[in-house]
């Protein structure tokens, strides 16, 4: 092939009709090649099967394929000779220099002077190329940033679906744990109230057993003195006479005390062990199980905050890998609470403890997560400034406390429009806002990332209805 390759010019592969390297060749009686679908096409608009090239008419009907002509362009269409086809102008195998602007194709120093390129505007091909190459270019950065951030977002995705999992084992050992609680709750009380059922019966059952067998006594006493008396009465008169004093004695002892009567409370107390049973167990179990009204949304949470398991109670810590969804706060170091208030009167206390940055209140749902959101709050807060009041109207205002708060109070009346923070160990009022509120509100808190020791310092919150 490469021997045949070096012998022959272009012009010897291409098909006479198309121009192009031979696709299919059929070989005719004349020794000419043509493409299979070129001399089809011609020979389907003539009425004899003619040779394009020289009309001589073709002796066979069905020509056969010319394989080593067929094999060669093959190899020529390869991508080194397609690169080296490409270069070259199809009509006059010149190489191609110029770019008419008019047909937008390029072409060679032949066709500029041909007539179907009269007056047409002409530019050198490699600035022509190298301009399109700018355009393309630039077009090309905005591809690469957008299949940058539909990686980013298939990255984002696949975190998602992982945390998701995370979350649905961590809640189901949490589900199963507590439910586990409450089933040794009840299997305990079950087994208690069982056992006081059949300590009051033994009890009881011991008292009837005892009167039982001393009724027993009495009734043998009294069998033995009937049998005594009616032997008596079939005695002879004499005899009769004189043991009657004995046998009226005997009578009348056995006339005393009267049939002995059931006490009160012989039974079971049914009404004790059964009355309000469920009831009962419910209001002894709430002496085991904590309410927390707030719930923290672990969702909203920043990555660098880590919830308790009860999810009541926010920390710094080490950041987290976690999804990037439009709930999460990236801007702040904030979570909000898992409901939101848009109607009736809440409270609840948040336990700062020895925390020396934070801020607490409430936030309107519809705030951006991802980018600055602490004007759009209500809140009370601690830092370096000391203690503040912040309003989206009235921004900042400086609170004269004079003591150290441990709990924050927070009581929002939403349909009065006030929120108003107080001190719950000295029952002190700190701040009211007064706004007519439109939005769904959510308890927010913020722990500000200035401490070191952050680890230690857990925010908690409770409701007080």
């Amino acid at each position: 092939i490469e021997l045949a390759m070096a012998s022959c010019s272009e012009e010897d592969l291409c098909c006479p009709a198309c121009q192009d390297f031979f696709r299919d060749p059929l070989l005719l009686s004349c020794s000419h090649s043509f493409c299979r679908s070129c001399l089809h096409s011609w020979w389907s608009m003539k009425q004899v099967q003619e040779c394009p090239l020289c009309r001589v008419v073709c002796a066979w009907s069905n020509p056969p394929s010319n394989l080593a002509l067929r094999n060669l362009c093959e190899t020529l269409r390869g991508p080194r000779s397609a690169s080296r086809s490409a270069s070259l102008c199809r009509l006059h195998h010149e190489r191609l220099k110029l770019f008419c602007l008019d047909h937008q194709q390029p072409a060679c120093v032949v066709c500029r002077d041909a007539k179907v390129h009269a007056d047409h505007r002409f530019r050198p091909i490699d600035e022509e190329a190298q301009e399109r190459r700018e355009e393309l270019r630039a077009g090309l950065k905005p591809l690469q940033d957008r299949l940058k951030a539909f990686t980013e977002a298939e990255r984002n995705f696949r975190l998602a679906a992982e945390h998701l999992k995370k979350q649905s084992r961590r809640v189901e050992r949490r589900v199963r744990e507590q439910f586990r609680k409450l089933r040794e709750f009840l299997q305990e009380e079950e087994e208690a109230r069982l056992q006081a059922l059949r300590e009051e019966e033994e009890q009881k059952t011991g008292l009837l057993r005892a009167m039982t067998e001393e009724l027993s006594r009495d009734m043998e006493a009294l069998s033995h003195a009937v049998t005594a008396t009616e032997e008596e009465l079939r005695a002879d008169d004499a005899s009769f006479l004189t043991g009657y004093q004995v046998s009226g004695r005997r009578v009348q002892q056995c006339l005393q005390p009267d049939p002995p009567q059931l006490p009160e409370g012989t039974l079971i107390d049914v009404a004790k062990h059964l009355g309000n049973l469920t009831f009962n167990i419910w209001n002894k179990m709430k002496d085991m199980v904590t309410y927390t009204p707030v719930v923290l949304d672990p969702n909203t949470a920043n990555a660098e905050l880590v919830l308790s398991e009860d999810l009541s109670s926010a920390r710094h810590g080490k950041r987290q890998r976690l999804p990037d969804n439009p709930e999460r706060f990236g801007f702040w170091d904030s979570v909000l609470g898992s409901e939101g208030l848009c109607r009736g009167a809440h409270s609840w206390d948040v336990e700062v403890g020895d925390s020396r940055e934070w801020e607490l209140g409430v936030l309107p749902e519809s705030v951006c997560r991802t980018d600055f959101s602490g004007s759009a709050a209500w809140s009370l807060e601690l830092s370096a400034k000391g203690y503040r009041a912040y309003s989206p109207k009235h921004k900042y205002t400086a609170l004269p406390l004079t003591h150290k708060l441990r709990r924050v109070r927070v009581h929002l009346d939403w349909e009065r429009g006030e929120l108003t923070f107080s001190d719950p160990d000295s029952n002190t009022h700190i701040h009211t806002f007064t706004h007519t509120f439109t939005e769904t509100l959510s308890p927010h808190l913020n722990l500000t990332k200035l401490i070191k020791k952050k680890s230690q310092n857990k925010t908690k919150s409770k409701y007080h209805e």
